[in-house]
């Protein structure tokens, strides 16, 4: 068991997770820790570590633009996966409750958005079509991607967002986005 220390979630201040410049929090660039992550009212969504907080930051923004507002973070020095458990099961345990992020819908906080899952109608009938072979249904399965992309840019270019924001593009033909 290790003995590194650790704040308490109410002990940490709320940091906007775009800033005035419409900038992500960097200063957590290629820092190891955990991070509690809240919406605009600042009720608790998720709880996650990583070994970039930022870049899992950037991808937990890209798949719930309206689910992160605010974020506390706790870094640690050294990577150590019990630390890191350690201090997201005592924030839970402080919360009361299991954040929903972390519950029925961590699926949708950690995977990669399936945009199979977010198809009109229309899609649906023209993928489905007896008349498509593969190449057409991995076409129209990029066309989605680049639409819900597309929704999601501009969902946070209105909150303001000016960081660079890029979508793994091998990823699309599966009808995945995820950044690069």
């Amino acid at each position: 068991m290790t003995t590194e220390s650790y704040a308490a979630l109410a002990a940490l201040e709320y940091i906007p997770y775009i800033d005035e410049n419409g900038q992500l929090p960097e200063q957590f660039q290629g820092k190891i820790g955990v991070y509690a992550i809240f919406d605009t009212d600042k009720n608790l969504q998720f709880i996650g570590y990583s070994r970039d907080v930022y870049l899992s930051l950037r991808q937990h923004l890209v798949r719930l633009p309206d689910k992160c507002y605010w974020v506390k973070v706790q870094t640690i020095e050294r990577p150590s996966r019990a630390t890191l458990e350690n201090i997201e099961k005592a924030w839970i345990e402080e919360n009361g409750a299991v954040p929903a992020g972390n519950s029925e819908s961590k699926d949708v906080w950690t995977q990669p958005v399936n945009v199979k899952n977010l198809m009109t109608e229309e899609e649906k009938v023209n993928y489905n079509s007896p008349n498509n072979d593969e190449m057409a249904q991995i076409k129209i399965i990029k066309n989605v991607a680049r639409r819900v992309e597309a929704e999601i840019l501009k969902v946070l270019e209105a909150r303001g967002l000016q960081a660079q924001i890029r979508f793994n593009p091998k990823l699309k033909e599966e009808g995945l986005l995820d950044l690069k």
